[in-house]
């Protein structure tokens, strides 16, 4: 009786509206992050190529945190990239000279005035015989989005 007084007033027409109202309702995902990489075929292709500038950073930002909140370690192949997904592998190559290195992005960055493609650790500058120029032309290369 009480529940049928109650479903008769303003009271009852507002909760059935709602209820028939929210029953109607979709998914709106928001579309694709377009600098995200793309999901890979089984055919082993790059999820991201990129060719830019590369340069490095290391002594003054060691111990800091990054944009991951891992610790920066000059020492490790990490990287700094504008808009790669925490966490992805990318292959880095030194068109100069050819030499290759894997590094996990960790970081944000390098700067939108610097005009670069990625920051790298000392590490993988070194891996790369770039560091004594202090920057090289490379070629970005994703395949893994998770460490």
């Amino acid at each position: 009786m009480l529940l049928r007084q109650w479903f008769s007033g303003f009271p009852g027409i507002v909760l059935i509206g709602a209820l028939a109202i929210s029953g109607c309702s979709s998914d709106r995902s928001s579309p694709p992050d377009e600098h995200k990489p793309k999901p890979s075929a089984a055919t082993g292709k790059p999820l991201h190529k990129e060719v830019g500038e590369a340069s490095w950073y290391g002594p003054g930002f060691q111990g800091r945190k990054t944009a991951s909140g891992e610790t920066f370690d000059q020492k490790q192949m990490t990287a700094a990239h504008p808009s790669l997904p925490m966490g992805t592998k990318a292959i880095v190559t030194n068109l100069d000279n050819g030499k290759k290195v894997e590094v996990t992005i960790n970081d944000r960055g390098p700067a939108a005035k610097e005009d670069r493609a990625i920051d790298l650790s000392g590490g993988a500058a070194n891996r790369l015989d770039m560091k004594n120029d202090g920057t090289a032309q490379v070629k970005i290369e994703t395949k893994s989005t998770r460490k």
